[in-house]
């Protein structure tokens, strides 16, 4: 009887071992596929419009900003949709992302598409596109700006450890967390928060052609849905990325959009990012409410 049942999962059985001896090299092979794989062939004409994405927390600009000058100088696209759901990042490269977009305007239309979250750094990023569309649940604005530091003077005298510095300049060592900061180095720091705030403000102001001297408006880190951000003027339409890629085609001129599709390398590598991000965001979370 033992004998019958071997003989009977054999199949599976050498099935099983093989994929197990040469997992290494299946995934290989299958890598090679995805690279070599044609894009498809829903479409022979040329592509004439492109999206972009702006996922997760912003810590670089350099990939988002590299596609963006690609497409600036390929004559075939027409047009650029940005979608975006992001809680914003750090500021230098939001600001990054955001110019590189105003130079894209200057060339061809841009529609940015708030399809989650656009906040804070992700919609200084998306300020400078010819139009700006939101999902209804959309969450619109944080426009602020938060400098956070610790003070662990308590834990390290606890473990008795005591820094050592060397400095020149008085507010040199503003924002260490090694002890309480003095009230110069706050209010140094304040200064310079403020400043940025008030470039954030002046950029949305000038870009949405809101009243800089009324930010409470519309700014203060508030957050709005899609409704009440169209109606301070954050934002130009409220609906699905349907209607988002349609304005994108009229906005460009074209009569059949042919949208510009990534590689199925491409779009593994970026699911593959998405989800890392994702999953380190949620540990994060965790970690704050324990």
């Amino acid at each position: 009887m033992s004998d019958f049942f071997k003989k009977l999962f054999a199949p599976i059985t050498a099935t099983l071992d093989f994929i197990q001896k040469y997992f290494k090299s299946l995934l290989f092979l299958l890598i090679l596929l995805l690279i070599l794989a044609p894009a498809g062939t829903e479409s022979v004409k040329p592509p004439n419009l492109a999206s972009v994405n702006l996922f997760g927390p912003i810590l670089s600009a350099d990939k988002i900003v590299k596609e963006l000058e690609e497409l600036s100088e390929e004559k075939s696209i027409k047009g650029v949709l940005l979608l975006v759901d992001s809680p914003g990042g750090a500021v230098a490269p939001s600001v990054e992302i955001s110019l590189a977009v105003k130079r894209l305007k200057e060339k061809k239309p841009v529609v940015a598409y708030a399809a989650g979250t656009m906040a804070s750094g992700s919609y200084y990023a998306s300020i400078w596109a010819d139009k700006i569309v939101a999902n209804p649940a959309a969450t619109i604005g944080s426009i602020g700006v938060i400098m956070e530091g610790m003070n662990i003077r308590g834990l390290l005298d606890k473990v008795g450890v005591k820094p050592q510095v060397v400095k020149a300049g008085r507010y040199k060592e503003a924002g260490t967390p090694f002890r309480k900061w003095t009230p110069e180095e706050r209010k140094e720091i304040e200064t310079h928060v403020l400043d940025i705030y008030q470039m954030f403000v002046d950029d949305v102001a000038k870009a949405r052609r809101l009243d800089p001297k009324h930010p409470e408006r519309f700014a203060d880190a508030k957050i709005f849905i899609a409704r009440k951000a169209k109606e301070i003027g954050l934002i130009d339409q409220i609906g699905s990325i349907k209607e988002a890629k349609e304005l994108t085609k009229t906005l460009s001129g074209v009569e059949e959009a042919h949208w510009k599709e990534k590689s199925k390398w491409e779009q593994y590598i970026e699911n593959l990012a998405e989800e890392s991000t994702k999953t380190f965001v949620n540990q994060l979370k965790g970690w704050a409410i324990n």
